[in-house]
């Protein structure tokens, strides 16, 4: 009886890194069937998929195409993003502890076919880090501020990056370790629903921020003092809003679907306070947002809509007041660094291409100095993350609100989003580190 053989390389490297996949042993031209299950956080996430071996008895996943299960076509890391959780409604594609890896077991078994003798299934683990080797993770509760750094194994200085969350709050370790996996100096601050905060997003002061970027200054003395900002979603407003108002001390700006408006509080607002209620506070005052004072706002195409709600139809309503807009609009133009806008075009959660696209006429209006780059993902949905993680579970209760609504997108497509975006977010970071240890360049 033949036996089957799987190989995965590497089989153990970080999660941003591609891995080849090729099954030996097979008969010619016989289908084969690969799965996939991964422990994450607790709950099994599982795929699989079926191919045709070639004339030598093997499966190269890297070119060889699925022709059935969870994903189709040619896809060298499929098998992953493709995966559900075995529990319904779980989302937690990363462990509590982020220094700890995700295993994942692959299975190659044959189907049955009339005058073939079955081969024996085998199996290999492939195994993603979002912490490479010698990287360090520290709580941080210092003046005030709640969030975790994490530092590169190499000596120092290194570029730092401040990476802030979206509307579900909390610490963004996860992109922050594998920051400090590619180099970067990583502050990963929370602002809402962390130990010490308030469980909120309402009347957060960007002082706060302020206080962050200048801790981390003085913390790790980054290399020609270069301190980038990171945010996705309401975290990718608060990065455009924190480079226009604090420019001198932002180097440059990583907006993963933003707005290009302040916003109220929406789903992650105080219920005393309400979801028109603001969210920025800056001296004290709280910033004009996209909802006060506005004349076509309704809640009412995302409250009433069909299943699965979509809160980017109300957001568009609130876009037809001009003067509103106009009240709400986020001064980019102050901004002195490079940005980087990535958005997608079916954007569940609100319309990221149409504020991207605004925020890109307003610094090609104003002739921004830096540079300007702008992604706009096809068919692709709100939860633009990194590389290699499962991207099916597009419909979701609000972690604030409880609220029930898709981001968007189709897997696939979300998945070349978080391959695409990742390796720009690598190259504008390097990009504009260079720029900024030159400045005469840049004038």
């Amino acid at each position: 009886m033949p036996n089957f053989s799987i190989d995965v390389s590497p089989a153990d490297d970080l999660i941003d890194v591609p891995r080849r996949i090729i099954v030996r042993g097979a008969h010619p031209g016989e289908p084969v069937r690969i799965s996939s299950a991964t422990l994450r956080n607790g709950t099994q996430w599982r795929s699989t998929a079926c191919y045709i071996a070639d004339a030598h008895g093997n499966v190269d996943v890297s070119m060889n195409p699925a022709i059935d299960g969870d994903y189709y076509g040619i896809d060298p890391m499929g098998l992953l993003w493709s995966q559900k959780p075995v529990q319904a409604g779980r989302r937690d594609q990363f462990h509590a502890d982020v220094m700890a890896p995700l295993e994942t077991t692959l299975t190659v078994s044959a189907l049955e076919q009339p005058g073939l003798p079955p081969c024996t299934p085998a199996s290999t683990r492939l195994v993603q880090r979002l912490a490479g080797a010698g990287v360090t993770r520290r709580e941080v509760r210092e003046l005030g501020l709640v969030g975790t750094l994490f530092l590169p194994a190499t000596p120092g200085p290194h570029p730092a990056v401040m990476i802030l969350n979206g509307s579900g709050g909390g610490i963004n370790e996860p992109r922050a370790a594998l920051y400090a996996s590619r180099g970067y100096a990583a502050f990963a601050l929370a602002y809402f629903k962390a130990p010490g905060l308030s469980d909120y997003i309402s009347n957060t002061p960007l002082e706060y921020f302020e206080r962050g970027l200048d801790w981390l200054r003085a913390e790790v003395s980054p290399l020609h003092d270069f301190v980038a900002i990171s945010g996705q979603s309401r975290g990718g407003e608060l990065v455009l809003l924190l480079g226009a108002t604090f420019p001198q001390k932002v180097s440059a700006v990583l907006a993963y679907v933003p707005s290009a408006l302040v916003h109220s509080g929406q789903n992650a607002a105080d219920p005393t306070i309400g979801r028109e209620g603001p969210t920025w506070l800056l001296r004290g005052q709280p910033l004009p947002h996209q909802w006060q004072d506005n004349r076509t706002a309704s809640w009412a195409p995302f409250d009433e809509g069909p299943a699965p709600h979509r809160h980017e139809l109300a957001m568009l309503t609130a876009l037809q007041d001009e003067e509103a807009v106009a009240r709400a609009r986020i001064p980019v133009e102050k901004i002195a660094a490079p940005v980087l806008l990535l958005s997608a075009t079916d954007d569940g959660s609100w319309p990221s291409s149409l504020y991207c696209g605004m925020v890109r006429d307003k610094l090609a209006e104003v002739a921004h100095p830096w540079p300007v780059l702008w992604r706009n993902y096809a068919n692709a949905g709100h939860s633009i993350l990194f590389p290699f993680v499962p991207t099916t579970q597009t419909t979701y209760a609000h972690p604030v609100s409880g609220r029930i609504s898709t981001g968007g997108g189709e897997a696939a497509a979300n998945a070349r989003a978080d391959l695409d975006s990742w390796q720009q977010a690598q190259h504008f970071l390097r990009d504009a580190l260079t720029r900024h240890s030159s400045p005469k360049e840049t004038s």
